[in-house]
């Protein structure tokens, strides 16, 4: 199925013209708590998405489980949903994944449309077909690939977004500028978080998005070159993992932020990526982002964490590496003595 995604200043009418172009007998709405809250009421009372059947879940990772999951299919067992009804998910990348996940399940599969409410939603989780849920304290262990009806993305919902949580979605653009080409990165780095541009964050959104759409149409199911969306993801899921572990969480994009300094620095221990490239990099993440602090005493845990990635085959860890910027190497290894070196050159640069 071609997915649409629709890039939009007007999120209120374009949502209500799409809604009015599907086929459903049912609508729901699946938010959590604080897009009930502060993203619902943006819309008229008078909009499809406020007489929709509503159904809420808990916000925040920690809810990205079975509990909330069985919650969603309660709710949509009780009000009759049907093959033919249709979920919204209006959320962040928490609420799209597991909204996905939730439809592609119920009754061997509903239509459903991702409006990302966050930076990191709208780039990352919403596009792609990815839908899961965390399980057994690891990231996205339980989900399929289907992609949504529709995509509507708006930065009319960034406006009461953090700084911080900004930053977290902004990861994953600069992930796709490195594995797209210099231009591309080059006018990442160079945007300015201090005089907020949510037109300019538009563009720029649009071009990352575009970049992982491509690759998605060449690779839906991630047997190929599909594997290059995991560049940071190796590194960064398993500091993910130690951070609940250790009950300070760290948002998705800043793991991956710190997962893509590791990954540079596996890269160029592998296939020579330009030392002078990580300088620039990791100077802009811990100017932006600070640093995961982890000593030498993790570095086998977080070795072990990334032996349970989803990407290994027989037990070998899967990196995606870059030999240049724009250039990603997909299926690397690397030995665990590779591994440990980049997190002491990593503690070096972020001064731990």
């Amino acid at each position: 199925m071609e997915q649409a995604i629709l890039f939009t200043e007007d999120i209120v009418n374009t949502s209500q013209d799409f809604l009015n172009a599907c086929d459903y007998d049912r609508l729901f709405v699946l938010t959590d708590e604080h897009t009930r809250n502060l993203a619902l009421p943006l819309f008229p009372s008078s909009h499809l998405l406020n007489l929709a059947d509503q159904i809420t879940i808990g916000a925040g990772d920690v809810h990205k489980n079975m509990d909330s999951l069985v919650a969603v299919w309660q709710v949509l067992s009780r009000n009759g949903a049907t093959r033919k009804s249709l979920l919204v998910n209006l959320g962040g990348g928490m609420i799209t994944d597991l909204g996905g996940f939730a439809a592609s399940a119920f009754k061997r599969g509903i239509r459903f449309v991702n409006i990302p409410t966050t930076l990191l939603g709208a780039v990352d989780a919403a596009v792609g077909g990815k839908t899961g849920i965390n399980f057994n304290g690891l990231k996205n262990e339980i989900g399929v690939f289907n992609p949504a009806e529709g995509v509507l993305i708006s930065t009319q919902f960034f406006s009461s977004l953090s700084r911080h949580e900004l930053l977290s979605g902004y990861a994953e653009m600069l992930k796709h500028g490195l594995i797209s080409n210099k231009d591309v990165y080059q006018k990442l780095l160079a945007y300015d978080f201090e005089h907020l541009s949510l037109t300019e964050m538009l563009r720029l959104l649009e071009e990352s998005v575009k970049v992982k759409e491509h690759i998605v149409k060449i690779d839906p199911c991630e047997k190929g070159v599909r594997k290059a969306l995991n560049l940071g993801h190796t590194v960064g899921h398993a500091f993910e993992s130690l951070s609940h572990e250790q009950n300070s969480p760290v948002p998705h994009g800043y793991a991956v932020a710190w997962g893509l300094v590791c990954e540079l620095l596996i890269s160029h221990q592998k296939l020579q990526f330009p030392s002078a490239v990580i300088s620039v990099f990791s100077r802009y993440v811990y100017d932006n982002y600070g640093a995961f602090p982890f000593s030498c005493d993790d570095y086998e845990h977080l070795y072990d964490l990334m032996t349970h990635d989803k990407k290994n085959e027989a037990g070998v860890i899967n990196f995606t590496l870059l030999s240049e910027v724009g250039k990603p190497v997909i299926n690397q290894t690397a030995d665990k003595e590779t591994v440990f070196i980049a997190f002491d050159l990593y503690r070096d640069l972020f001064r731990l």
